[in-house]
């Protein structure tokens, strides 16, 4: 698993999206060019994927949709409900909360941490927003082991620590700041205004 490269992972989580979508539609069984017409990631790249954990489809028949998603997603450890630490109760963190592809892939936000005062207590959905000091103590009970961090830059390191302190293991960070962490924590970064760059310099080449 750790020879697997991180771009084929990200495929298998596109993968499964797009199963989850067609098992929902009552679809029984699907090509890799069906995976293809659903995904735009081309049907050999699909085959040379799956290829990195065995013999997945029957020829002639294609593969099954249930079988594939399930498989995929004990390959991806979302089989069982993951539960996440979610640190920021601004817009962001909202909007993740109420984000449905989330729960549709077994990602359940238990708790929401924050360290305004006036946010404290209240609720965002259905959860209360908790005081960023009690993160540790919450956690021992939760025993989540995967965070989100929606803070500004300049809280991004400290709330990352906190995190690492309270058991987690992989922090997906939305703040444009590069964390030091220990080499066992997995972090994964998500940029918009990176992404937006990119997308405005395309649109001036083409």
């Amino acid at each position: 698993m750790n020879k697997v490269p991180i771009p084929t992972l990200e495929r298998l989580a596109t993968y499964l999206t797009a199963l989850i979508e067609l098992n929902c539609r009552k679809i029984d069984t699907v090509s890799s060019s069906d995976i293809e017409q659903a995904t735009g990631i081309n049907a050999a790249q699909f085959r040379k994927d799956l290829s990195y954990f065995g013999e997945f489809g029957r020829p002639g028949i294609g593969y099954d949709v249930e079988e594939l998603k399930a498989r995929l997603a004990r390959i991806l450890k979302v089989e069982q409900a993951q539960r996440v630490l979610l640190v920021g109760a601004g817009n962001l963190g909202s909007a993740l909360i109420g984000f449905p592809v989330l729960k549709a892939q077994n990602f359940h936000i238990v708790a929401v941490f924050d360290n305004n005062y006036n946010k404290i207590g209240r609720k965002l959905w259905d959860l209360e927003i908790r005081d960023i000091a009690e993160l540790a103590e919450v956690n021992t009970e939760l025993q989540a082991q995967i965070g989100i961090i929606a803070v500004p830059a300049t809280a991004a390191q400290q709330v990352a620590c906190k995190l690492v302190e309270a058991g987690v293991k992989a922090i997906l960070n939305f703040a444009p700041a590069i964390l030091r962490l220990p080499e066992d924590v997995v972090v994964r970064n998500v940029d918009f205004g990176q992404e937006l760059a990119v997308l405005a310099f395309h649109l001036t080449e083409s």
